[in-house]
């Protein structure tokens, strides 16, 4: 048997990976990643040049058995995604769970996960949160609102640049505008961001200037009576 590791990659700056993660990437047999092209760059920065495959969320289900195999005839395979953890509002579960029915061993490196930074940038209580990833694109989106909206703990909510401004506006729909709201952007790169106040003053800001890179939303949970 071969052995599956999930491996963190950087979200951002290419100096956050560890150097195990780099050694587990130079040794394995194979690397899936989300898209070989972003990961190309962050191999050839390492010298790793270990073999590529594609495995996204329109082909994790086809590619299933395949890799199941090659972890079977003793091939160490390595899960990456474009950035951060895999299996984190990225592909990853369903392949997890396969290996582990098969019997066969996962390990998972610490690293690189974007919402932590945000969470803890966003000054609201950290004990206990909820992580909700993407929100439900259409169908159950605004039932999933109006449950968040009841929710005492921290809540996060990950979202692209293009949809920000439109689910902002939604939460002042559920939420109210004077909930207290953090986002935080463009992790670890040049031009990071993080940005505090109401829900309101949240809207107002995107706004007036046009969002740009990957958001973390951190939403304040509803006070207790």
């Amino acid at each position: 048997m071969g052995k599956l590791f999930l491996v963190p990659t950087p979200i951002g700056n290419l100096k956050d990976i560890t150097f195990r993660a780099i050694e587990v990437l130079s040794h394995v047999d194979l690397i899936l990643a989300e898209d070989t092209r972003t990961s190309s760059k962050l191999l050839k920065h390492y010298d790793i040049s270990v073999s590529l495959q594609s495995h996204h969320m329109h082909n994790e289900h086809s590619m299933l058995s395949s890799i199941i195999s090659k972890l079977k005839q003793g091939k160490n395979i390595a899960l990456i995604s474009d950035a951060g953890t895999p299996a984190i509002s990225d592909p990853g579960f369903l392949l997890v769970r396969e290996a582990i029915a098969n019997n066969i061993e996962t390990e998972c490196l610490p690293g690189a996960t974007a919402f932590i930074p945000a969470l803890l940038q966003s000054g609201f209580p950290n004990d206990r949160f909820i992580f909700e990833g993407f929100l439900p694109p259409k169908k159950g989106r605004q039932t999933r609102l109006k449950q968040l909206a009841e929710e005492n703990r921290t809540i996060i909510i990950y979202e692209s640049p293009h949809k920000v401004l439109k689910t902002v506006t939604q939460l002042i729909d559920f939420f109210g505008g004077e909930r207290q709201l953090s986002f935080s952007r463009e992790l670890t790169k040049l031009h990071e961001e993080t940005f505090r106040g109401t829900i309101l003053e949240v809207k107002e800001y995107l706004e007036q200037k046009p969002p740009k890179g990957e958001f973390v939303l951190c939403i304040a949970g509803k006070p207790k009576k």
